[in-house]
């Protein structure tokens, strides 16, 4: 079967990146599809969505998103794209992501692309809808059985998690370097914890920047992006696989915002602008105050982020700014919180101004370890997120119990 995903876009074919997003699409065994409307579908769907943009592109958008939700047109899923230069698009294309979670079931991805954007850039959000699609039955999967593995193969970290009748037997992580040599090393750490060996795994998941190299080398039996299985880590781990909740993971090189219903996500968004939003930015910040990233949330944790703003969105003038705040003799606590608070507050305005975020919130990830980001998160969203225990291993959970679906 092939899955249909509608588009919703302005400034595609001006931005010469059309060709990309339905490449992207191809690559997953999806199909790009245009709801079909007339001229006075558009005259209508605009006076019902309440708001006539200039842009032509945006209210034939706005027509096709009605078509949708009145079931005239017939979808798999709906991806939602405009430049992010156009403060205009940005409006309609976070109303229409409401405005579809309102009216339908349909698993969204909203995107704000920029020049030159490269398949490559989709893939990992194409490929998340077509998982949620076709294996909506996997993913509302609640326990894990049998002895299985998973293989998160990350930006900064490699984690791997031994899991025997849905408990954790044995985990281990490393920084990340060759993909096969780092996961093969965590592998047979977490085996020999767990007190097994390879010939007694009965199934194996891979996921992260390197789950097709390791699916490839440890013939795995499910190969998975990372939206979805660290979605499904997430809620096992929090025991919040029932109702609705918000997974926000911050990554060393980019940061995903899922929201889920009963386990399995329905829009998610993921990346950024830059770094300065990003767990890189906070190893930065900890060489730069010459401790390790570890001790970073405890000392944050201690200062108060208003009395050494940061407000920088970039990470090379986010140290800039560090830097110079530093001169002006604040102490490393205050400067500590203040980076935390600069992390949580970007990523409020970048990556959860595209979801609807539902409570409870649920933070995930390497960085979630850092008390102080956790805190300031929780400043920036009113409520303080749950973490966890093992947060930072939820790709590997989320491999190990998908991959026991296939047994």
């Amino acid at each position: 079967m092939t899955i249909k995903i509608a588009q919703l876009s302005c400034g595609t074919e001006y931005s010469s990146v059309q060709y990309e997003i339905e490449k992207a699409a191809r690559s997953v065994g999806a199909k790009i599809v245009y709801p079909d409307v007339s001229a006075a579908d558009i005259d209508d769907a605009v006076k019902r969505f309440g708001f006539s943009p200039r842009s032509p592109q945006l209210k034939l958008m706005i027509a096709r998103a009605a078509a949708l939700a009145d079931e005239r047109y017939d979808a798999d899923a709906v991806f939602i794209s405009t430049c992010f230069r156009c403060a205009e698009a940005a409006l309609v294309r976070n109303e229409l992501r409401r405005f579809i979670q309102e009216h339908t079931r349909l698993p969204v991805v909203t995107y704000s692309f920029t020049e030159r954007l490269k398949a490559s850039q989709l893939l990992t959000r194409m490929e998340a809808l077509v998982t949620i699609v076709s294996r909506k039955e996997l993913l509302a999967r609640e326990r894990q059985t049998g002895i299985t593995a998973g293989l998160d193969s990350g930006s900064s970290t490699t984690k791997a998690v031994i899991m025997e009748n849905n408990k954790i037997i044995g985990k281990d992580w490393t920084p990340s370097g060759d993909v096969v040599a780092s996961a093969t090393q965590v592998l047979n750490n977490a085996m020999k914890m767990a007190g097994v060996e390879m010939k007694d795994i009965e199934a194996i998941g891979t996921t992260g920047y390197g789950r097709f190299t390791l699916g490839q080398h440890f013939n795995a039996k499910l190969v998975q992006e990372e939206l979805t299985v660290n979605s499904k880590g997430a809620v096992w781990l929090a025991d919040k696989q029932k109702g609705e909740a918000t997974i926000i993971d911050i990554g060393g090189m980019d940061n995903k915002a899922i929201t889920v219903r009963d386990g399995v996500p329905d829009n998610f968004t993921m990346g950024g602008i830059c770094a300065g939003a990003s767990g890189r930015f906070l190893e930065m910040t900890s060489k730069r105050l010459k401790i390790d990233v570890t001790e970073l949330g405890a000392l944050a944790d201690k200062g108060n982020w208003r009395n050494a703003k940061m407000n920088s969105y970039c990470s090379v003038f986010g140290i800039q700014d560090l830097v110079t705040t530093l001169g002006d003799g604040k102490s490393f606590e205050d400067v500590a919180a203040a980076a935390c608070h600069s992390v949580a507050e970007q990523v409020y305005e970048q990556q959860l101004q595209e979801i609807d975020v539902r409570r409870p919130i649920i933070q995930v990830g390497g960085t979630s370890l850092i008390s102080g980001l956790v805190t300031q998160v929780g400043e920036v969203l009113g409520e303080k997120p749950i973490v966890p225990p093992d947060s930072q291993y939820i790709g590997a959970v989320g491999g190990a119990l998908l991959s026991s679906g296939f047994l």
